[in-house]
C-alpha cells in the first residue's frame, strides 16, 4: 500500500479532502457556538437573516 499524505490537498473524494472537510466543519460549528454564547442569539438572528 502506498504511503499517502492525508493532509495533502487534492480535488475529489480523497482522504485528505475529507480530513479538510471535517476540520472546517468543526471550526464552523465552534464559531456558531461562540457567537450564540457571546450574543445570546442564534447565528441567523445575529446576522439578521431571521
Amino acid at each position: 500500500m502506498e504511503n499517502e499524505n492525508r493532509n495533502e490537498f487534492k480535488f475529489g473524494f480523497t482522504p485528505g479532502a475529507e480530513n479538510w472537510n471535517g476540520r472546517l466543519a468543526m471550526i464552523g460549528f465552534a464559531a456558531a457556538l461562540i457567537i450564540e454564547l457571546v450574543s445570546g442569539k442564534g447565528v441567523l438572528h445575529f446576522w439578521g437573516l431571521m
